[in-house]
């Protein structure tokens, strides 16, 4: 079945990606601009409306309050060594990926961690939820 489409009960869309990046058609839904200050002015690159935190980015580039996870899940469902293990959930704390559950083994597991640490936008991940063997 695949981690996208077990945990998030979605297919792949036409697009999606596990590197952060608007695309074309991407449903931008921004988090509401706060109103400007004398301290910080309107016109800084640090306001701009497109900012979007890369744990936040969906797999489109649309604003996704669980996009990291979903794109640790894509990524885990691209790699041609890993298979769905379906007692394996990932989830997010902000930046950093939370993998909860169990795995057959620790080799599945380190190659888990390496793909998670790959993605954009994942500063850590939290393995003390799962169990192996």
């Amino acid at each position: 079945m695949g981690f996208l489409k077990r945990m998030f009960k979605q297919d792949k869309p036409a697009g999606a990606s596990v590197k952060v990046g608007r695309r074309p058609g991407a449903n931008k839904k921004a988090a509401p601009k706060a109103a400007p200050t004398a301290a910080a002015p309107a016109s800084t690159p640090a306001a701009a409306e497109d900012d979007i935190p890369l744990c936040k980015v969906g797999l489109t580039g649309e604003f996704d309050e669980s996009g990291l996870a979903k794109r640790v899940a894509l990524a885990f469902d691209e790699d041609s060594q890993l298979d769905d293990v379906d007692t394996l959930w990932v989830a997010q704390l902000s930046s950093k990926v939370v993998l909860k559950g169990k795995v057959p083994s620790q080799a599945i597991l380190d190659k888990m961690v390496t793909v998670a640490k790959d993605v954009d936008g994942a500063t850590a991940v939290d393995t003390s939820q799962v169990d192996v063997g």
